[in-house]
């Protein structure tokens, strides 16, 4: 029997879960500042809501499609949150908008496993549907800044931006490519096989003469505004490529730290369903590629719905975040457990009054365990040390008898005895 998880998927055991938990408080944090609300929505979906939405690779290779077993019907396990998002106010027609939600929630896609790469890991979303506008594109790009300076990555990340009006205008219009897209997804694996590999899938997608006209499009990177400008002086005449400078030119206003800020024309975004703005969180520090990403999708909901509704949102990776995070000691996984506090048995004719004690620090709100294994003193205070607990409880036959307890922190090297009444004080100032 393999007792190891299928390739591609992992245990999180409970350092890292507590780090994740951690994460994803400050990030729910951050989203309902902004006024998101939680929306949730199940794991599996019907395939025909997620086919034709994601592109040609992903639905061949990358989702997870199986058969009912007792029916003739398909399914698929979610590939993204943005597709189940549309299902859900496609079938709602009659909510208010802009709805502006957050979900933080697994998802699957049958990945070649690498490093910073699973088959199952964590998203966290937010999106505003309903508003076409610049002044949508451009909280959500705050909301991510926000985001990540919440969870302690402040500078150290730059967002990538570029809008798809764009390259259809350079590539559709002034290349002449009637299908743009096998283009856009050979460019999006731009960090997975380099320059080189980029202009060969491109030479055998479109001849050398314009895989070399594509390559030098990828130059236009730098600082927005600057970029948008020479677009403008070389490109403007093209009338898709305007409008997209001149709804970017209204995002980069709007955005409050413009400073974090890279166009960059490589940014394709791989999915199908983008129309608009789209932007990357990367990492200044390790090469691990992108940790969030996002974009406009204007015609998403319309092919799900009798109406088009636009949006736009950013899903941040959390697992390819934290796994980074970690690589650059940016977070900790030295939080082993969330108990504050072992309640030692000195006999085992204290266990009744150790229970008592646990009970009482629970109710003022402390993480408490007791010992369940009828274990020696020398035993019980191995145990917590090995659990990385910071203070120890004893009682034993004198503690009960003065209705006291003894606290002793592992940290601090104090050791103090109180009346049980006035614990509390006493044991939140040795855990300060």
């Amino acid at each position: 029997m393999e007792l190891r998880p299928p390739r591609g998927f992992r245990d999180v055991p409970p350092e890292l879960a507590i780090l994740r938990k951690e994460i994803i408080s400050r990030l729910e944090a951050v989203y309902r500042r902004y006024g998101f609300d939680p929306l949730e929505t199940p794991a599996v979906e019907h395939w025909e809501v997620l086919a034709d939405k994601y592109g040609e690779e992903a639905e061949q290779r990358l989702i997870w499609r199986f058969k009912d077993p007792w029916s003739d019907r398909e399914y698929a396990l979610r590939y993204d949150l943005t597709v189940p998002l549309a299902r859900y106010v496609a079938s709602h027609p009659e909510m208010p908008l802009p709805f502006k939600r957050y979900q933080i929630a697994p998802v699957w896609r049958h990945e070649e496993p690498q490093r910073g790469r699973y088959r199952e890991f964590y998203q966290a979303d937010v999106d505003i549907v309903g508003s076409p506008y610049p002044e949508a594109d451009a909280e959500v790009i705050n909301v991510i800044v926000d985001a990540m300076e919440a969870i302690g990555v402040s500078g150290g990340f730059r967002v990538m931006i570029n809008d798809r009006r764009v390259l259809a205008g350079l590539f559709e219009e002034e290349l002449g490519l009637s299908d743009p897209l096998p283009v856009y997804r050979a460019i999006d694996r731009l960090d997975k096989v380099g320059p080189e590999g980029v202009r060969a899938e491109l030479e055998r997608l479109l001849g050398a003469p314009a895989a070399s006209r594509v390559m030098e499009l990828l130059s236009f990177r730098g600082e927005p505004r600057d970029v948008l400008e020479r677009l403008r002086m070389e490109h403007g005449s093209n009338k898709r490529v305007a409008e997209g400078i001149e709804h970017l030119a209204q995002v980069v206003d709007l955005v409050k730290r413009p400073s974090a800020l890279v166009f960059d024309m490589a940014l394709v975004r791989g999915l199908d369903y983008y129309t608009g703005p789209i932007l990357e969180v990367v990492l200044d520090r390790p090469a691990i590629g992108s940790v969030a990403g996002g974009g406009r999708y204007d015609n998403l909901i319309g092919l799900l719905a009798k109406r088009q509704v636009p949006a736009t949102g950013a899903s941040i990776g959390l697992d390819r975040l934290i796994d980074a995070g970690v690589e650059v000691g940016l977070f900790s996984t030295s939080k082993r457990t969330y108990t504050q506090v072992v309640v030692v048995n000195v006999t085992p004719e204290s266990f009744r009054y150790a229970w008592r004690v646990a009970d009482q620090l629970r109710s003022w709100g402390f993480s408490v365990r007791a010992d369940l294994m009828r274990s020696g003193q020398d035993v019980q205070r191995r145990k917590a040390s090995r659990w990385g607990v910071p203070v120890l409880a004893f009682v034993g036959p004198q503690e009960e008898s003065a209705n006291t307890v003894t606290f002793y922190s592992q940290s601090k090297g104090e050791r103090v005895t109180v009346p049980l009444g006035e614990a509390r004080q006493v044991l939140e100032r040795l855990l300060s």
